[in-house]
């Protein structure tokens, strides 16, 4: 009996079916779909079936695994417009197989593959123009910001990676509306919800500084430690960027450490026209962002970059007699959270040199005038409101108006609804100061302005049917 998990003799036939069905989903991303595909009867009862000890053929099983695909929410389909995904870029999926194939392990010195995350790290920073000294690719967002703060805990409390948090009493500062991911990180590295001080924000839902610095010195009148300020660089709600030269400001004066946290809006620093909103962003001392986002790479493709190359070793280093240093270099696991580490650098790696930086820029600013376009449409139209302020980066959350209609907010979570089972576009609902909002966000480079117009006329059409009157789920 043969036991071997090669593909024998039919590997060639195997990658050949494989590229086909990477053809035909490329393909399909180009344009839009009319509706989305159901999953079918055949298919759930396929995902049903219980562990198969005997092996089957591999091109029905690469069939059944696009299948699989295809009748999922993709968010690389130019109308999936919910939430802050990626985009699929072309050259990071194969950049995946290639590096998947050599399954290269980043925790120890990778020779050349090390050289090349590094390469990228600089590749990066460059792009967001932050002076980083080192930096690491991680998971995604959450993640990054917990390696992070990791150093800010350890800057700010010597040694309280060896003797723990329990004689003090620390507190970080980040906006009303930062992302879950903060509080996330408090509760992770020993700070405590309760911890996390949520700074309010202005009529443009930015951190208010000033409130900042009172929070700031109420708390070390209280004897309250001060780990570190999270400006926010994009709102996952409303795409909001703090102000984070005054954070920077306020930062220096108490010597506090300030991290940017630019999951989801970071590569807009890289364009001419939104590059202001992030005026200070070289003083920070560490910042995130999700290539897998804005920058379109498939996931998982996060980075954290620290301005002072000492701060991730002071946290995360270990001195094991199984992990060997040459010429006292640090290895990957002396400075991130993670052991098993794979490359996932070479799809930004990749995406940047074959692309280069200019085109990452040209679809960035060309996503945020779609936000523009779709702001000042909603706006125009008798049949929708928008927020006060036009959007700084890329979402803009808008509602639909009935007229006649006595509740708004089930009226819209409604129109979300249709939209969804209709499947021309694909966007999420958002709660903005108790009210129900559709959220469209623009993160996809094969999204064309006349998606922006078709989005508002679906919803306009969908919005428009009495409550009664609901179309035929598809």
């Amino acid at each position: 009996m043969n036991h071997s998990l090669s593909l024998g003799a039919s590997r060639e036939a195997a990658l050949e079916h494989a590229a086909a069905l990477v053809a035909h989903a490329w393909r399909d991303f180009d344009s839009p779909r009319e509706s989305e595909t159901e999953i079918s009867e055949l298919l759930i009862n396929e995902l049903r079936k219980p562990l198969p000890e005997q092996g089957s053929d591999v091109i029905e099983s690469l069939d059944a695994a696009g299948d699989v695909l295809d009748a999922s929410l993709a968010q690389s389909r130019p109308r999936y417009l919910a939430y802050i995904g990626s985009s699929g870029l072309e050259i990071g999926a194969l950049a995946d197989l290639l590096a998947h194939s050599y399954d290269i392990n980043l925790a120890l010195d990778a020779r050349a593959a090390t050289r090349l995350e590094a390469q990228t790290i600089g590749w990066l920073a460059d792009f967001l123009g932050f002076p980083a000294r080192l930096g690491s690719f991680t998971s995604g967002g959450t993640i990054s910001n917990i390696t992070a703060l990791a150093a800010a805990r350890e800057r700010a409390l010597p040694g309280s990676r060896t003797t723990g948090l329990s004689d003090t009493r620390p507190a970080i500062y980040c906006s009303a509306e930062a992302h879950y991911s903060i509080t996330r990180a408090a509760e992770l590295l020993g700070f405590g919800r309760n911890a996390v001080r949520d700074i309010p924000i202005d009529e443009q839902r930015r951190m208010q500084p000033e409130a900042l610095r009172a929070a700031i010195a109420l708390d070390l009148a209280n004897g309250v430690t001060p780990v570190a300020v999270i400006a926010t660089a994009g709102t996952t709600l409303t795409g909001s960027v703090d102000p984070i030269a005054a954070l920077a400001d306020i930062c220096e004066s108490f010597g506090i450490w300030l991290h940017v946290d630019g999951a989801y809006g970071l590569p807009a620093a890289s364009a001419p026209l939104t590059a202001p909103l992030f005026a200070g962003l070289s003083r920070a001392d560490s910042v995130s962002v999700d290539a897998h986002k804005w920058m379109f790479v498939p996931k998982a493709c996060s980075a954290v970059l620290v301005r002072d190359a000492q701060t991730l070793a002071r946290t995360f280093a270990h001195d094991e007699a199984y992990i060997p240093h040459e010429d006292d270099e640090w290895n990957a696991v002396d400075i991130t959270l993670e052991y098993s580490r794979p490359l996932r650098a070479m799809k930004l790696w990749l995406a940047l040199r074959v692309h280069g930086a200019q085109a990452f820029r040209a679809a960035i600013a060309e996503n945020c005038e779609q936000a523009q376009h779709l702001y000042r449409s909603a706006s125009a139209h008798p049949r929708f409101e928008v927020l006060a302020s036009p959007p700084q980066l890329s979402i803009v959350p808008f509602r639909h108006v009935l007229p006649g209609c006595t509740d708004l907010d089930a009226h819209n979570l409604d129109v979300c609804a249709r939209m969804q089972r209709d499947g021309r576009v694909y966007i999420s609902p958002a709660t903005i100061d108790g009210q129900v909002w559709l959220r469209p966000c623009f993160t996809n480079f094969r999204t064309t302005m006349a998606d922006v117009d078709i989005t508002l006329e679906i919803a306009d059409e969908l919005g428009s049917i009495g409550p009664h009157d609901h179309p035929p789920t598809k």
